[in-house]
């Protein structure tokens, strides 16, 4: 069974999504929630709130909470490649490619990004153009600037 809740933050409206005790989505106000979720604040939920709240305080640079990466196979790679970006660093699409030993792939990390389940705990706010332009981001951009402005004690 599928879990939601919904939290007003900083960034405006949450909702975080647990399956068997582990986060699986974090959607944003702008974002259509599937409608055969349960509404219910979990433990795992509220802890995953509390995490969210603590990084937009800048009183948190990793999370701790449970999650399962969802995706194709290759989604799931470079997901778990920008759990590698540390806080407050950038790395542009084509720096993905090349660590995943993709010199081509840019425009498919760019596309896996685009469906990343987890924004904010999966970093993919840290992921910008190449010529350091901030492109495509699930909440919009002014979340992903407020994102990287946070990390970068712009905020």
């Amino acid at each position: 069974m599928r879990y939601c809740f919904y939290y007003r933050t900083s960034i405006g409206l949450i909702c975080i999504v647990e399956n068997n005790s582990k986060i699986v989505n974090i959607y944003f106000e702008n974002e259509i929630v599937d409608d055969d979720i349960e509404v219910v604040e979990t433990i795992v939920i509220r802890e995953c709130y509390i995490q969210i709240d603590e990084y937009l305080r800048g009183e948190r640079k990793q999370f701790s909470v449970p999650i399962e990466i969802t995706g194709t196979d290759f989604q799931k790679q470079v997901y778990k490649e920008l759990l590698n970006i540390p806080y407050g660093a950038t790395a542009s699409y084509k720096d993905v490619a090349l660590r995943l030993g993709m010199p081509k792939g840019s425009r498919a990390i760019g596309g896996a990004n685009n469906k990343n389940p987890i924004p904010i705990i999966v970093p993919c706010h840290r992921v910008i153009g190449k010529d350091g332009s901030l492109t495509g981001f699930g909440g919009g951009l002014e979340i992903k600037k407020a994102l990287l402005d946070l990390e970068s004690n712009k905020g």
